[in-house]
């Protein structure tokens, strides 16, 4: 019987954390240090697995430092968001539909910034 606390967190919930504990650092991060950011008992190796998946999903860069490597963000919070809904609409094959929806779905005030964005009006 499994307890409680050893359920699974949500898809995503660990990458986030990790990419949260890089952009707040000031520079590059070993796994180790990362792990030492972030809440909880998570293993070295699970930082460095996540830290991993991260690098070849092209989300961060590394270099190498010692016999291992440090991590770095190549993308700011907002840079990832716009990534990840381009990889969702690459995914769908009605573009239009798809965008037709998300924009019937926007708040009035997300809207009009998005009309305002489109016409070049940022001020």
């Amino acid at each position: 019987m499994s307890h409680p606390d050893d359920e699974r967190r949500p898809s995503g919930e660990l990458e986030a954390a990790v990419m949260a504990a890089l952009w707040a650092s000031d520079g590059p991060r070993t796994p180790g240090q990362v792990q030492g950011e972030l809440a909880g008992d998570l293993a070295r190796t699970t930082v460095t697995t996540i830290l991993t998946r991260l690098f070849e999903k092209g989300v961060v860069g590394r270099e190498r430092q010692g016999r291992g490597f440090a991590y770095f963000p190549v993308q700011d919070a907002p840079g990832l968001t716009a990534r990840r809904m381009h990889t969702e609409l690459d995914r769908e094959s009605d573009r239009e539909s798809a965008l037709a929806r998300f924009v019937d779905q926007l708040d009035p005030d997300d809207e009009q910034l998005l009309r305002q964005l489109l016409e070049g009006d940022t001020s």
